[in-house]
């Protein structure tokens, strides 16, 4: 069963990096173009969008990108000392085939990769600390927990076959109205199912023992989302996938992918505050009466406003996220959607750490764990510990022992206070706290997610995010909203929401 999966997924990678212009180079008959597009937010999904877009449309149409704060969104970098270092999204999956893409198309080389070493904290002590010896690490979790690690990193691999079907999808040009439709074309009712349980409800109904998912699940879940095993299983599946070996950053900082994409797109760049989005109509060419949409902003030079064929919105319309208004529309248009964005603090420290604080007895200069996950019990204040390289990594760089000064970053719900920084450093200079409003409370039972398509052309690309919030969600939901434009620009009904794709394409690549 693994051969055929593994040549699937090169025919896919290979054929998006052979994919070019599709849509237009393969349908002239086509209406007129769009002369003016929007796109609200330059993180990745905006900036995927962006370049999506283009790709769809041509080099004839403008396409505006608003963004307020600094290009990238929740990818960022802080500068500490002489290097700089992630403070948002920090690695990216093998199998993300469309960041693999755009940093090819960029041509970004990849960080360099430095050995780490992973162990899990109780709030009391270290319950696990990975060996350097490969076998011994597999001896001790058969030994601990039998075969559930083998039998989760093969769990997981199968959501990721059914999940990396969405690339044989949109390689061909198809594109789904709701977030329902997309996970249903991916994995059928089992990913509809997935969203409307927890992950530690998901895995003991597979057999998974409550003992692992407590000591090896539940840490996982900490460190990427900042929440327990309660969040639902599809968001659980993709935090797992997350832990997996591979995992790779952009040189430079992740950020360089949303800058190289919004270049590459030849987007202009407002930077400006969306304020509101209404419709409006106005006389055609033709006679009859034209209908677009007016985004009014307010940017560094005063307030503006704008008319738009299509406009994007690619930034979370939820509380404490946006305060963009929808006047006139109907039916009317909510400004925010149910829901909350869950809050994780990184915090940046320079500093020795006080190894007694993890309860190891282990002297600092042979301390060389790099990853401290946590558990979910009461004496854990913290989500993670973790010793950071700089997003360049320099020639002839090795990671400072525990007894030198490092950049480490902690994940926590709320922020440190002197007294926990006290506790866990024996010396700290360079703080640096950023509280995130990074991805969603995932409380199952799912509710209905926000569409894709909020009016004729209008869209919310970040809908996706309450299915799963990463990196790879928001290109391939930019993917989709650029598709979903296209067809719904064009007429083209067929390219949307088809049934049994996966039957139906089985044979075409």
């Amino acid at each position: 069963m693994a051969l055929p999966a593994v040549s699937l997924r090169t025919l896919l990678l290979l054929g998006l990096w052979q994919t070019g212009r599709r849509s237009l180079a393969s349908a002239p008959e086509l209406l007129e173009q769009p002369k003016k597009i929007a796109v609200v937010g330059a993180g990745i999904g905006g900036t995927a969008a962006a370049f999506y877009l283009r790709q769809e449309f041509g080099p004839a149409v403008k396409i505006d990108v608003f963004e307020p704060g600094s290009v990238g969104g929740r990818l960022a970098t802080v500068k500490i000392g002489d290097h700089e270092y992630e403070t948002g999204g920090a690695v990216i999956h093998p199998l993300n085939l469309h960041m693999k893409h755009f940093v090819e198309k960029l041509g970004i080389p990849p960080r360099k990769d430095t050995p780490s070493k992973m162990a899990i904290f109780d709030g009391k002590e270290l319950v696990y600390e990975e060996s350097d010896w490969f076998i011994i690490n597999v001896l001790r979790l058969l030994w601990r927990y039998g075969f559930n690690f083998l039998r989760m990193q093969m769990w997981v691999e199968s959501i990721l076959d059914k999940f990396m079907r969405i690339y044989q999808y949109q390689q061909f040009g198809y594109s789904f109205s709701s977030v329902e439709r997309l996970l249903h074309a991916m994995g059928g009712d089992n990913f509809l199912t997935l969203v409307n349980q927890t992950l530690e409800e998901t895995m003991i109904a597979q057999g998974f023992s409550q003992v692992f998912i407590n000591d090896i699940v539940a840490p996982i879940t900490r460190v990427n989302y900042g929440q327990s095993v309660r969040i639902n299983g599809f968001v659980g599946a993709v935090s797992l996938a997350g832990a997996d070996s591979g995992l790779w950053a952009v040189d430079g900082g992740n950020k360089r992918v949303c800058s190289g994409l919004l270049y590459h797109s030849k987007s202009e760049l407002i930077n400006a505050r969306v304020t509101s989005i209404s419709v409006k109509a106005r006389p055609s060419k033709r006679g009859n009466t034209a209908s677009f949409y007016e985004v009014n902003y307010v940017g560094e030079s005063g307030a503006g406003h704008a008319l738009y064929d299509i406009v994007v919105i690619a930034t979370p319309l939820h509380q404490g996220k946006s305060d963009i208004a929808f006047p006139g529309f109907s039916p009317p248009l909510p400004s925010h959607y149910p829901g909350l964005y869950h809050q994780t603090v990184a915090t940046l420290v320079q500093g020795r750490l006080n190894v007694s604080y993890l309860g190891s007895a282990e002297p600092a200069s042979q301390f060389s764990v790099s990853d401290i996950l946590t558990t979910d019990s009461k004496g854990c204040l913290i989500h993670s510990l973790s010793s950071l390289d700089p997003v360049h990594i320099p020639d002839g760089y090795r990671r400072p022992a525990a007894s030198h000064s490092n950049v480490w970053k902690v994940f926590s719900p709320k922020p440190l206070t002197p007294e926990q920084l006290k506790s866990m450093f024996l010396s700290h200079h360079g703080v640096s706290q950023t509280p995130w409003l990074a991805y969603p409370a995932y409380r199952p039972p799912h509710r209905r997610t926000p569409p894709f398509i909020l009016h004729n052309r209008l869209y919310y690309l970040n809908a996706v995010e309450w299915a799963a919030s990463a990196m790879e969600m928001s290109a391939i939901s930019a993917r989709n909203v650029a598709l979903l434009a296209h067809h719904r620009w064009h007429e083209q009904a067929g390219k949307i929401d088809q049934e049994d794709l996966h039957t139906r394409l089985r044979g075409e690549l």
